[in-house]
């Protein structure tokens, strides 16, 4: 059933939108906040809404741009990606992890979400959703291809929670040096599990040139039973 959009409300007494999907018939299912790219909720990451919905998760889209320019949906052309990233530049991180604690709330008042919540985010939600583990608050999170977790080190501190990483060995944003890094930062939590593919940033996405159907189709395998492992 396709999904819907709904509002978010939020402790400053504003709302912003968010592209709801739901299990089959309405079932139950545990909560998950899917962050969007530097392209906002736009017809792919709808799609991927769709695909966990149909595994079982009552799936949170959130727009993330909504106090610059909200209902942002880019394409992958040049010009978009350039207005992605310089939407992307203007995030305050602190600020991003109380809207999405705002989402995360909708998500638990919903009467289909029955038990905990995770994430899963992509190329700017992939560092999103790695911040959303490191502070505690989804219960597990899958980061794919996230820039900048290797600047970001400090956070996992007080990592304690389930992460799943993905990234592309091929990927020129995120060097294999910069994921060595994250990799031997992380050694000592167990409660991390890094893969790497033969695929290029975003391979996940199949409107890009990048995409990847064995890398993704993999890496979607790998997240599901993660994410069934410890949110059902």
């Amino acid at each position: 059933m396709p999904g819907e959009y709904i509002k978010i409300k939020t402790k400053d007494n504003k709302e912003f939108s968010g592209y709801l999907s739901k299990p089959p018939q309405d079932k139950e299912g545990p909560g998950l906040i899917l962050v969007q790219e530097i392209f906002g909720v736009n017809s792919h990451i709808r799609d991927v809404a769709e695909l966990y919905a149909q595994e079982g998760f009552v799936v949170l889209a959130p727009d993330l741009f909504w106090r610059t320019e909200p209902g942002v949906e880019l394409g992958y052309g040049e010009k978009d990606m350039a207005k992605g990233i310089a939407l992307a530049s203007k995030l305050d991180i602190d600020q991003s992890m109380t809207d999405l604690k705002d989402a995360i709330d909708t998500l638990h008042h919903l009467p289909s979400v029955s038990g905990k919540t995770g994430a899963v985010g992509f190329c700017r939600g992939g560092y999103i959703a790695y911040y959303l583990a490191c502070r505690g608050l989804v219960d597990a999170s899958v980061s794919y291809y996230g820039g900048g977790i290797d600047q970001a080190l400090d956070e996992a501190k007080s990592l304690n929670r389930p992460l799943l990483m993905h990234f592309g060995a091929l990927d020129k944003h995120i060097t294999p040096a910069a994921v060595e890094k994250i990799r031997n930062a992380l050694a000592n939590k167990s409660n991390v599990t890094i893969h790497t593919y033969e695929a290029d940033h975003g391979f996940n996405c199949d409107q890009r040139s990048t995409y990847n159907r064995q890398a993704s189709m993999l890496a979607y395998s790998r997240s599901a039973a993660f994410l069934h492992k410890y949110l059902d």
